[in-house]
């Protein structure tokens, strides 16, 4: 069994296929990179952002995998299309809610993110989520490229390492831009109504090169502000200075 996986990879039209795969995954794992590195950057301290990222795309490897096993038969069900689209709409919507009541947003995720087992685990679920709900449409995609399993298989996991190493470098430019973070929600929100629409209106449904350049503008956005850093002024750095080191208070009352 193991050679009938494994055998399709020494031809050329296997190398070409595989080449075809990663490739696919690749260029559909920039919006989902970005969607799991949001949800990544609400964890703090910024140490656990790695754990939370490994662990969560661990376990969305396996749901993959369980996706792919069953994707002929998933795809029979039009409720899959719908359940992912409402989850990613909920989660664009749970962002941008503070915005539309006129809360912090900050605070926000601040009450949401607190540094407990509970809070942690909660986010590799939703990461595990959203990587399944975004894989509905490239787990289709590769299936109807090709149904040497062995090839969608490894194509798969060689995605999954693209998607983490891609999330790592979100994770870090989602501290240094200002708009990156609504940039991946708005993303998330584009492909929950896109599912959505799947099912509801097909015929209307915009070809995926539509997507692909709706998500550009929006990383171009995205990466259109970068965060200026504050520069403290004398009298803070004194302060600080003095809550550190309260000694200096008592020499200067001496």
């Amino acid at each position: 069994m193991f050679e009938a996986l494994i055998s399709p990879l020494f031809s050329s039209d296997g190398f070409a296929i595989l080449l075809a795969l990663v490739t696919l995954e690749t260029v559909l794992s920039a919006d989902n990179a970005v969607a799991l590195a949001a949800l990544a950057g609400e964890v703090k301290p910024i140490k656990k952002q790695r754990l939370v990222l490994n662990w969560g795309l661990a376990l969305a490897f396996i749901l993959r995998i369980i996706l792919l096993l069953s994707a002929t038969w998933v795809m029979q069900f039009w409720q899959f299309e719908v359940a992912g689209g409402l989850y990613l709409i909920w989660l664009a919507g749970k962002h941008f809610w503070p915005y539309l009541t006129n809360e912090n947003p900050e605070d926000s995720l601040g009450s949401q993110s607190s540094n407990n087992g509970y809070s942690t685990g909660r986010i590799i679920l939703l990461i595990a989520l959203t990587d399944l709900a975004f894989s509905l449409d490239s787990v289709t995609a590769a299936v109807a490229l090709s149904d040497q399993m062995g090839l969608v298989l490894l194509g798969c996991t060689l995605g999954i390492i693209t998607l983490r190493c891609l999330a790592s470098l979100f994770v870090r430019w989602l501290t240094e831009f200002s708009y990156l973070a609504d940039a991946a929600y708005l993303t998330i929100l584009g492909v929950g109504l896109r599912l959505l629409g799947k099912v509801i209106i097909p015929d209307l449904i915009p070809p995926q090169w539509v997507m692909l350049a709706f998500i550009v503008i929006l990383f171009t956005w995205g990466f259109s502000r970068r965060v200026t850093p504050e520069i403290p002024q004398p009298s803070q750095i004194w302060l600080t200075s003095l809550r550190s080191n309260p000694s200096k208070l008592t020499n200067l009352r001496d």
